[in-house]
């Protein structure tokens, strides 16, 4: 099991130098992967990242953010465009950087309006499938697996939970469609994080460690023991990242709600949950 962080720990958007910067710094922490946030592909050059990544040793996994003009579900058809060009280009920095998935809430748009219509519901759900399947196609030509992540209900109302996502990959009909679970999102809606993970089984690509607060791993309310033996039992093999955020990061902050000190630094919230993770997941 390799161990990795996000680089939204520390800066927003991400950028070539940031990676630059961060590089060296996560392994020297003892990570294996750096998960590069890519909210602007302008500002970042997969040759670079990759030449970086290459130099310290990491293995990179590409990260997708979601806003309302990449909605893949959307009625508004420049929008859908826009949605798919975006995953298209996620792709191709996975394939270039040597990461085996993308990651992210791909399906649809995080924070868009609630559809309180049955039909309506429906033909956005349809049209997620068809969209995620032409994205699927695309991306197993280049060996690269989609991992869609399910959100809490106050940034999604299409897939909260892991039954709702294994429905979703199987209507796609592809293989290399899966899941990214999220230890903050399970903690909100799932019963039972370990049975959900176990349910997830083989679908499970890839999986982001947070504690309830968003603070550092280990040190709040998520059932850390359960979730440990359930990948242990479905013999998780995937990168286990820590994705979490503090208020010195004020453009993701804003975004997630996050308004008061949840941790003593940015380098603690990676450090010791690092300790934290691999302790507890060598020990399970």
């Amino acid at each position: 099991m390799k161990f990795g962080v996000n680089t939204f720990v520390w800066v927003s958007p991400c950028t070539t130098s940031a990676v630059k910067h961060l590089a060296p710094k996560v392994r020297e922490m003892g990570f294996d992967v750096l998960e590069v946030a890519c909210e602007n592909p302008d500002l970042i050059d997969p040759v670079q990242v990759k030449e970086e990544l290459v130099r310290n040793g990491l293995q990179g996994i590409i990260c997708g953010a979601f806003g309302l003009d990449r909605n893949i579900c959307s009625q508004d058809p420049v929008i859908v465009e826009n949605a798919k060009r975006y995953i298209r280009w996620l792709i191709d920095a996975a394939a270039e950087i040597g990461s085996p998935v993308v990651c992210g809430p791909m399906y649809s748009a995080v924070g868009k309006e609630h559809l309180e219509d049955d039909e309506a519901r429906m033909n956005e759900w349809k049209k997620a499938v068809d969209g995620i399947r032409e994205m699927a196609l695309y991306a197993d030509q280049k060996g690269i697996k989609l991992a869609l992540e399910p959100l809490n209900r106050f940034e999604t109302d299409m897939i909260n939970v892991v039954s709702q996502g294994l429905k979703f990959c199987e209507e796609t009909g592809m293989e290399n469609v899966g899941l990214h679970l999220d230890t903050f999102h399970m903690h909100l809606e799932e019963k039972n994080s370990g049975e959900a993970i176990r349910s997830a089984g083989g679908r499970l690509f890839h999986f982001h460690a947070c504690e309830n607060d968003r603070g550092i791993p280990g040190t709040g309310q998520v059932h850390w023991g359960d979730i440990a033996k359930a990948l242990k039992e479905i013999k998780y093999e995937g990168a286990v990242v820590i994705e979490s955020f503090t208020p010195q990061v004020k453009e993701i902050a804003r975004a997630v709600c996050i308004w008061r000190e949840i941790a003593p630094s940015q380098d603690a919230v990676a450090g010791d949950g690092l300790k934290f993770l691999k302790h507890l997941l060598t020990n399970a």
